[in-house]
């Protein structure tokens, strides 16, 4: 699928973000969701930088945790919109799970790998 423009992307990642649990987006602490538009080699689809809420001792004054999203990567991987959808959301839940400290193996049993 080619890409789709970014406003069509920003809706897809908030209906992602409105699936978690309330409880747990609460929980979400310093941490900010950036779209890239130009995706690395490789075929990566997200990616966490930061400190696990599990990790974090003294964390004041500390720049937000990053979760970013590949459009161009995402889109490539998808044939219908209903496909993107579907891989934004697992990529951003996936991301997410790392920013709460869930191992990989984790994410894949829980179906967000």
């Amino acid at each position: 699928m080619n890409p789709v423009d970014v406003d069509t992307f920003e809706v897809l990642v908030a209906d992602a973000l409105a699936t978690i649990p309330e409880r747990l987006r609460l929980e979400m602490e310093n941490v900010a969701i950036i779209i890239d538009y130009e995706s690395p080699a490789g075929g990566l689809y997200g990616l966490y930088e930061g400190v696990p809420l599990t990790s974090r001792g003294s964390y004041t004054n500390a720049s937000p945790d990053r979760i970013t999203l590949f459009l161009a990567t995402i889109c490539s991987s998808v044939d219908t919109t209903e496909e993107l959808a579907h891989q934004v959301r697992v990529t951003l839940l996936h991301e997410v799970g790392h920013h709460f400290g869930i191992e990989e193996s984790r994410l894949h049993e829980l179906g967000w790998s």
